[in-house]
């Protein structure tokens, strides 16, 4: 028997996915993450966006939820969301 802890499984659709980005701050880059959320994502939760700065300012993190719809779609927003250059995560 393994004592290795498996992660669950995600089942499509899950709505209330959560999406976080963490990039260079700039007083754009919420707009741009949400600009491209939209894109692959139109009706997520604008309600749950959530824009906090680091503790030095250098970064910002931008969180949402979206309903995602399968792995195809996840890819491509990370994959949008990595071509912009100010992107250094996405969770």
């Amino acid at each position: 028997m393994s004592d290795e802890i498996q992660a669950p499984k995600i089942e499509f659709p899950c709505p209330r996915y959560p999406v976080k980005v963490i990039g260079d701050a700039s007083p754009d880059f919420a707009e741009v993450v949400v600009e491209i959320i939209q894109r692959h994502a139109p009706d997520f939760d604008s309600s749950s966006l959530s824009v906090r700065d680091s503790r030095n300012g250098r970064f910002l993190s931008v969180q949402l939820l979206i309903t995602a719809t399968g792995v195809e779609q996840l890819q491509a927003i990370h994959l949008d969301l990595r071509a912009t250059g100010r992107v250094h995560m996405v969770l």
